[in-house]
């Protein structure tokens, strides 16, 4: 029988039908989507010539495919950080609205945990998320990162409980986070320095990346007042034409910030128990390509 006049063939159909996970894996152990997007092109190349017949799971041979492309870039990737031009803050998201409805997922595609992964060696943040995240067995674990299933064990004890000591804590409902987010939004904008200092938690960290191409703080800045005196004055200069827009970011709140009608940046928003504990501000134009149209993550 003949194929369908317009149908994909079988390894096109089975890559597009993952597609959405394998950019999640990518980027989860990269923290950036131009590479991931990369990573998916390197993975299709090898899929597009393999034999389907000799596949039994065609999703995990997709997910290690991606898996062993992924951690050669990522080693490549550590190499440029070393150069880069002020603080490194991974390329946000605009993600659709049904990934904050998968808290586990929403989690661990934030912005801090996405810091804290950036802790491990690249084979533990494979081995991490590919068992922490999308619950790969061990054994195939092994096969992605040419290590014994025994090793792998290891790996994933040591990668978890380094996690645990840091990863942020509980964030909160998404009623929550959309009342904070306004009260946020409100009062950035208007430069109330009150107000700011009601949402902002005690410890709350404000940190900024632009590439060296674009005005940023140099270090991480603490505290509830130094911030909300960063927000309402420094970093918030008015007299250009802005807007500010609510958007979901890496699965959580955020705002994108445009001038002129050109998108400048974007700050994620972490919201703990009602108050926001921490703000990345991206405003790396090489870092943005991402934030013109949402994008689907998965599991």
């Amino acid at each position: 029988m003949s194929e369908t006049p317009g149908a994909l063939d079988p390894a096109t159909e089975t890559f597009v039908a993952h597609r959405n996970l394998l950019f999640t894996v990518a980027y989860e152990m990269l923290g950036s989507a131009t590479d991931a997007e990369d990573v998916l092109q390197e993975t299709w190349l090898r899929w597009s010539g393999v034999a389907l017949d000799t596949v039994l799971d065609r999703r995990a041979f997709l997910v290690r495919i991606t898996t062993r492309q992924a951690l050669k870039r990522l080693r490549t990737l550590g190499r440029r950080k070393e150069s880069y031009v002020g603080p490194w803050l991974p390329e946000p998201l605009l993600t659709t609205p049904d990934v904050a409805e998968d808290v586990e997922l929403a989690a661990n595609v934030s912005m801090a945990m996405l810091l804290v992964l950036e802790t491990l060696g690249p084979t533990e943040r494979a081995v991490f998320v590919l068992r922490e995240v999308f619950a790969v067995d061990y054994d195939e674990i092994a096969q992605a990162v040419d290590k014994t299933p025994a090793a792998v064990r290891q790996i994933a004890h040591r990668a978890r409980a380094h996690v645990a000591a840091r990863k942020p804590r509980g964030t909160g409902s998404p009623a929550e986070h959309r009342a904070a987010l306004q009260a946020f939004q409100a009062a950035v904008e208007t430069g109330d320095l009150q107000g700011l200092l009601d949402i902002l938690a005690p410890d709350v960290v404000a940190l900024s990346d632009g590439g060296g191409v674009k005005h940023a703080l140099p270090r991480p800045v603490v505290g509830a007042d130094e911030v909300a005196r960063l927000l309402a004055v420094g970093w918030w200069k008015r007299g250009a034409e802005r807007t500010v827009e609510p958007v979901q970011v890496n699965g959580g709140p955020g705002l994108l910030i445009r001038i002129g009608g050109e998108i400048d940046g974007v700050l994620a928003v972490r919201v703990e128990n009602g108050y926001v504990t921490g703000a990345y501000h991206v405003r790396n134009p090489e870092k943005l390509s991402s934030v013109a149209r949402e994008i689907t993550v998965s599991r």
